[in-house]
């Protein structure tokens, strides 16, 4: 396949699946599937496993089996332990079960010869800074915010190389199929919990927030929502929702499985946002 790269992006190492296979909605339709029993502060993983489990293109993906059946790794396998978990979890009668174990692009414009840097570094999610925002498109306009460099943290230009004033710039270079968000909600020094409300859309468009100029909506569809209660980063539970093949919405909370609507998943102070 043929990936269509931009100057000073790396072409991927390897290609895990081919990017024309990805189906990106539900290939099979089927209600929620089985809750995760607690097996003692696993709540976290729970929870995670369960938005990767509703995450439609490795779901879809994990369900045809075809990853175990070409499969050459010798030992321990991941992308095998999870096929097997997934295939579980949506094939499982019973009420719960026991667990398996963006690109972003930084630019710099010198304000002196106006020379323009740019890095790119791959992104796994979007981590975003709540303090001064109350939503999600508001946390977003501040991660994309130029920031001016000047003084002892100015910058050394490359073409000039004078320390010079420059603004800096970060921007999304190249969508991904899944988008992760994560909201900053605790303290990097104290661990302490924000706990503010932060609204978030059930449809996002990330169109504003690349580095090519706005033209077409770049849409994502909320998925899942993972939610943590509690103090701080050392304490607390974590529970999350997930929409299902049946385009129905459940909470997730270890072993319990409730059918609820989009107005509840709407309204919690979220951690984790997954859109695709």
């Amino acid at each position: 396949m043929t990936f269509v790269l931009a100057k000073g992006m790396a072409p991927p190492q390897s290609i895990l699946f081919p990017l024309e296979k990805i189906c990106m909605g539900w290939q099979q339709r089927q209600r929620a599937g089985a809750g995760l029993h607690n097996l003692g502060n696993t709540c976290y993983l729970n929870s995670v496993l369960q938005c990767l489990t509703y995450t439609p293109p490795l779901a879809n993906h994990l369900l045809s089996r075809q990853h175990s059946q070409s499969c050459h790794q010798q030992g321990f396998c991941m992308m095998c332990i999870m096929e097997a978990h997934v295939n579980r979890v949506l094939h499982s009668s019973a009420g719960a079960i026991l667990p398996w174990p963006v690109i972003t692009v930084l630019t710099l414009t010198c304000l002196s010869c106006k020379a323009v840097s740019d890095t790119y570094e791959p992104f796994l999610d979007i981590a975003l800074d709540i303090q001064a925002a109350s939503t999600v498109t508001g946390a977003l306009e501040d991660f994309v915010k130029p920031e001016q460099l000047d003084g002892e943290n100015g910058y050394k230009c490359s073409k000039c190389e004078q320390l010079a004033t420059a603004s800096k710039r970060l921007t999304i270079h190249r969508s991904s199929n899944v988008l992760t968000v994560c909201l900053k909600r605790f303290d990097p020094f104290s661990g302490r919990k924000i706990s503010k409300v932060v609204q978030y859309p059930e449809s996002l468009d990330l169109a504003t927030y690349m580095s090519q100029a706005p033209g077409e909506p770049l849409l994502y569809s909320l998925y899942a929502v993972l939610v943590h209660e509690g103090p701080g980063c050392q304490a607390g539970h974590y529970y999350c929702f997930v929409k299902a093949s049946d385009g129905h919405w459940y909470k997730m909370n270890d072993a319990s499985v409730e059918r609820c609507d989009i107005e509840m998943v709407l309204c919690q102070r979220a951690y984790l946002l997954f859109y695709a």
